[in-house]
């Protein structure tokens, strides 16, 4: 026996992915059919599940981008067919299959034989757009092949009553799924075709599953469509759905309501178009009468009798030499304001002009010159005023003037500042506001001022005035 460290070993992780390479490349995408169980729905919007038979069952794992476009809601105990890759999970070593596609069981068959009749048809021209005919716009009559019971007769009635309730409608009713749906739908398509006044023909049913269409997608009803003599308007199902009988129509709408709008003009656009038109005839109307008045007066105009000729040219000379003579006397005003424009240019540069306002100017400089000395002798005697004023305002002989005296020594005029300064029996000399007194001190005293005996100098006072 060979020692293990001569061998070559694997880790879990190695032995697991390639076991996982193994079975990728040996397994091709293929369909696997089975129940629906242990289904799970994480946060992230992947999808876990088994799918399981009668005696075994394998884990599946199916993500986000792929499950979004599933077209119904995975259930447990659901019998599906699923498209998918067959691998491992690596972290666990868990065989799985990774689904791609999942449809419910029964559905594939369905799709790959309404495929398969697409094409042939297709091939055959049936689909081809030469082949479709346009739409009546004002049908006499709407032939309506649908369920007399279900939603989409109610639908389609409400709506032609809302838009055009005056055209009449002829439904014939067939079933629209089961076993008698097909020949029932291809028997009323060649019954509507046979009347005369049928203009126009809606098939119409609601939503449902493929299998529930599966009527619409019959041959013998593509084939009845396509020999049908009426234009015809299919309204199968929902907007997403389509049908063999879509492709085959002349016309598909994506719900039986909007076949119903498809197929009938709409009666409040039609009033107001209408309308429109109405005023437009109107004001066309009324153009061409106001037109053909103008043309009118205009020839009326032109048919004059000579003597009516004669007093228009008359008038027109008249005009003439109002305007020759209006031009004559307009020529002689611009002559004369030319001249006078030239004079005046001539009169600006004469020597007497200019001497003129040399003297006007000098006079009024003289002018100027009298007022400014008048002026400032006017503001020097205000000044002098003022001045005036305030020496006043401070002169001793304003002091005077309010009951005051001054007192100076006789003769020599000394100003006399205190008792001390004289003596008794000499004579001072009083200046008063209006003249002076000339007086003999009788006594003094220092306490209640100087003490004049004006009785014993009366006859030497002496009145003087400034």
């Amino acid at each position: 026996m060979s020692h293990p460290e001569q061998q070559d070993i694997y880790s879990v992780s190695r032995l697991n992915n390639e076991i996982k390479g193994r079975l990728e490349s040996s397994f091709p995408a293929l369909w696997v059919e089975g129940e629906i169980s242990n289904l799970a729905r994480p946060a992230s919007g992947h999808l876990y599940f088994s799918l399981k038979d009668p005696a075994s069952q394998v884990r599946c794992a199916m993500f986000r981008s792929h499950n979004r476009h599933l077209s119904f809601e995975p259930e447990n105990g659901l019998h599906v067919l699923a498209r998918a890759r067959v691998g491992l999970y690596v972290p666990r070593g868990e065989f799985q299959l990774v689904v791609e596609s999942m449809q419910k069981y029964g559905e594939g068959a369905l799709q790959e034989a309404f495929e398969a009749l697409k094409r042939r048809l297709a091939e055959e021209g049936l689909f081809a757009a030469d082949r479709k005919r346009p739409l009546p716009r004002f049908p006499k009559r709407i032939g309506v092949i649908t369920s007399p019971t279900g939603a989409a007769i109610r639908d389609i009635l409400s709506v032609l009553g809302r838009r055009f309730p005056a055209i009449p409608v002829q439904v014939y009713p067939v079933p629209v799924q089961g076993e008698g749906a097909a020949p029932a739908i291809a028997n009323a398509l060649r019954k509507a075709g046979e009347q005369p006044d049928c203009a126009v023909l809606i098939l119409a049913r609601g939503g449902g599953s493929l299998e529930d269409l599966q009527a619409f997608n019959d041959e013998r009803v593509a084939r009845a469509i396509a020999a049908c003599a009426v234009p015809l308007v299919t309204g199968v199902g929902h907007e997403v759905d389509y049908t063999i009988a879509d492709f085959v129509a002349d016309h598909r709408a994506p719900t039986p309501s909007a076949a119903a709008e498809t197929v009938t003009p709409d009666q409040a656009e039609l009033r107001q178009r209408m309308h429109r038109m109405e005023e437009r005839l109107l004001a066309l109307t009324r153009s061409r009468i106001q037109l053909h008045r103008q043309r009118l007066n205009w020839l009326h105009a032109r048919v004059k009798h000579p003597r009516g000729r004669l007093m228009e040219l008359s008038q027109r000379l008249d005009a003439l030499a109002a305007r020759l003579t209006s031009a004559e006397k307009s020529r002689l005003q611009r002559e004369a304001s030319r001249l006078a424009a030239v004079s005046h240019r001539l009169h600006r540069r004469s020597p007497a002009v200019l001497i003129q306002m040399l003297q006007a100017r000098s006079s009024h400089l003289a002018a100027r010159l009298e007022g400014a000395w008048r002026h400032g002798q006017s503001r020097q005697r205000a000044r002098l005023a003022e001045l005036v004023r305030a020496l006043d305002s401070v002169s001793p002989l304003g002091t005077l003037h309010r009951g005051y005296a001054m007192i100076t020594s006789h003769p020599d005029g000394k100003l006399i500042r205190s008792v001390g300064d004289t003596s008794e029996q000499r004579q001072i000399n009083a200046r008063l506001g209006d003249g002076s007194l000339l007086c003999t001190v009788d006594a003094r005293d220092s306490q209640n001022a100087l003490g004049v005996h004006m009785d014993s100098v009366h006859s030497t006072a002496k009145k003087e005035t400034e």
